[in-house]
């Protein structure tokens, strides 16, 4: 079964399942993934920071995880 994450995932954990996914959050503007922070926030509390959208967001990381299954 693959990773699944929500928009009440905390990005740290997000990472150290797979730092492959950083590009993901470098791409809408998320550049602070080593202040930390940014580890200890939910992709909900970071995309309210951001001004983007959790939703697609969540949707990325779990297509990404699913093709890794």
């Amino acid at each position: 079964m693959a990773y699944s994450v929500t928009k009440d995932t905390v990005i740290g954990d997000i990472l150290d399942t797979d730092f492959d996914v950083a590009p993901l959050f470098l791409e809408i503007g998320m550049h602070c993934l080593g202040c930390p922070a940014s580890r200890g926030e939910t992709i909900k509390e970071a995309c309210a920071v951001h001004g983007t959208d959790a939703d697609a967001l969540v949707e990325k990381l779990n297509a990404h995880f699913a093709a890794k299954a």
